[in-house]
């Protein structure tokens, strides 16, 4: 089965990300081993991109995405049956003051 994105073949689940998000998963997760000046400048460029109006809905992408590969690989997470709520005795309020 071949995966695309907007006209693009995703070849891995990383790519697969990058291509839906628009952006590197690196930038998000950060790589091992990066120095606290690379880091800052990652969450710089990340803050960047955040405030750039075509990305607005980027955390609600990532959330859809993560949501359907959830689903795609472990439905029974998704199978969710309402609790019945207990019919107990209903409080009656008490008139008067207290002694």
């Amino acid at each position: 089965m071949r995966t695309f994105v907007a006209s693009h073949e995703a070849l891995s689940a990383n790519e697969f990300v990058e291509l839906a998000l628009g952006t590197p998963v690196e930038l998000w997760l950060g790589e091992d081993g990066e120095s606290e000046m690379q880091r800052a400048a990652r969450l710089g460029a990340a803050r960047d991109i955040l405030a750039d109006p075509e990305y607005s809905n980027l955390p609600d992408d990532v959330a859809r995405i993560a949501a359907e590969v959830i689903e795609a690989c472990a439905p029974e997470l998704f199978n969710v049956v309402p609790l019945a709520r207990s019919r107990g005795r209903r409080r009656t309020s008490r008139k008067g003051a207290a002694a």
